[in-house]
């Protein structure tokens, strides 16, 4: 059960976060995170990676990227996968992702600029 809010400050925050998850699935930016949300993702635990990029991404303060969710890309024994597509068509898809995953995706990709290459989809 939800903590009760007891204040404006706290009402504030609480507004305030929501807006930040909104930001990151709202319109297209720079660079796009898509996470294959197919029946077979779905299964492998694309819910999960989709939750881990929201949270990681607010909070590195990515502001720069959109985040999406797609149907399933073909390649079910790689599920759950996120593709990386920078604005000149770039393409990453990474594979049998997990939380620690997508964490070191975020810093070493989406804010490094250094795709996570054993991680990577050979296609």
């Amino acid at each position: 059960m939800a903590a009760k809010i007891t204040s404006p400050d706290q009402l504030k925050a609480l507004a305030e976060a929501a807006k930040a998850g909104l930001n990151v699935r709202q319109g297209r930016k720079e660079t796009q995170v898509t996470v294959h949300m197919g029946t077979c993702g779905i299964a492998a635990g694309a819910r999960g990676v989709l939750a881990s990029f929201m949270a990681e991404m607010g909070e590195a303060g990515v502001s720069d990227v959109s985040l999406h969710q797609t149907g399933c890309a073909g390649l079910c024994e790689e599920e759950p996968m996120a593709t990386v597509t920078h604005a000149d068509g770039t393409m990453y898809r990474y594979g049998l992702l997990d939380e620690a995953k997508v964490r070191e995706i975020v810093q070493k990709h989406l804010l490094g600029g250094e795709p996570v290459t054993a991680y990577l989809i050979e296609a």
